[in-house]
C-alpha cells in the first residue's frame, strides 16, 4: 500500500484515488454538499481553505488545503520511487 501525504500528517492511499480536482467548479461544490450529507466527506484540510479535492474510488471525498498539483506531484514521486525500485532489482 503507497500513501500519499495530503498534509498534517493526514494520508491517503494511492491505489484508491479516481481523480484530484479544482474545488472552484459548480459539480465540483455540489458533489461536496451530496458528500457531506451522506456522511462520505472527509475534511482533511484543519481549518484553511480548500484547494483540491480527492475522489476515491470507494465513494469517498476528502478536502485538503494543498493545491492539486502539488498532491499529483507527491504520487508522482511515490510511482518514480516504485520504478527506479523495480529497476534495481
Amino acid at each position: 500500500m503507497k500513501l500519499i501525504n495530503i498534509g498534517f500528517g493526514n494520508m491517503v492511499n494511492a491505489d484508491r484515488l479516481l481523480a484530484i480536482v479544482s474545488p472552484e467548479s459548480a459539480p465540483i461544490k455540489r458533489m461536496i454538499q451530496e458528500c457531506k450529507e451522506k456522511g462520505t466527506l472527509i475534511d482533511a484540510t484543519h481549518g484553511r481553505r480548500t484547494r483540491a479535492v480527492i475522489i476515491t474510488d470507494s465513494d469517498n471525498v476528502i478536502l485538503t488545503y494543498l493545491q492539486s498539483e502539488t498532491v499529483a506531484n507527491r504520487l508522482n514521486d511515490i510511482n518514480d520511487e516504485e520504478i527506479a525500485g523495480e529497476e534495481i532489482e
